[in-house]
């Protein structure tokens, strides 16, 4: 299996993986792949708008995420970690992220998570701003579902 072609539609960051990313099992933690999810999120919200994001006032926080582990990652290793909107619904954005291993040319994990809007200045869950869904209606176009 190879991995999938690069393309404007989904966000990609490649991942070198560390000696330390490996527990005792020899193989990458578990909480490592939620640490890429991270990055990889960030690195969509930058990409969407184009590397400005304003966390004064409303913010992507977190709500939750789950991980399936496919295959095991080792020391030396790239993973490239393609990160997706899937979906936004009501006050929530789904997204999945998929992680490949250049060394074995194949998927290792597939994430996914959910996004709210904080507002950290009331310190209370907001709706979707308008101008978020915007941006991911002209960065996915009809790829993504929007519902209310």
């Amino acid at each position: 299996m190879s991995l999938p072609d690069a393309s404007t539609s989904f966000t990609e960051i490649e991942i070198t993986v560390q000696w330390g990313d490996m527990d005792a099992a020899q193989h990458v933690n578990n909480t490592i792949y939620l640490r890429w999810m991270e990055s990889a999120r960030l690195a969509m919200f930058e990409k969407m708008n184009k590397g400005e994001i304003d966390f004064n006032k409303v913010g992507p926080i977190l709500a939750w995420q789950d991980c399936k582990y496919i295959f095991p990652v080792t020391y030396p290793d790239t993973i490239v970690l393609h990160y997706n909107v899937t979906e936004v619904n009501g006050d929530k954005i789904m997204c999945e992220g998929k992680m490949y291993s250049k060394k074995y040319q194949r998927i290792v994990a597939i994430g996914n998570t959910s996004i709210k809007a904080y507002d950290f200045v009331a310190l209370k869950k907001e709706d979707i701003p308008s101008t978020w869904i915007n941006v991911i209606k002209d960065f996915y176009g009809d790829s993504v579902l929007v519902t209310p």
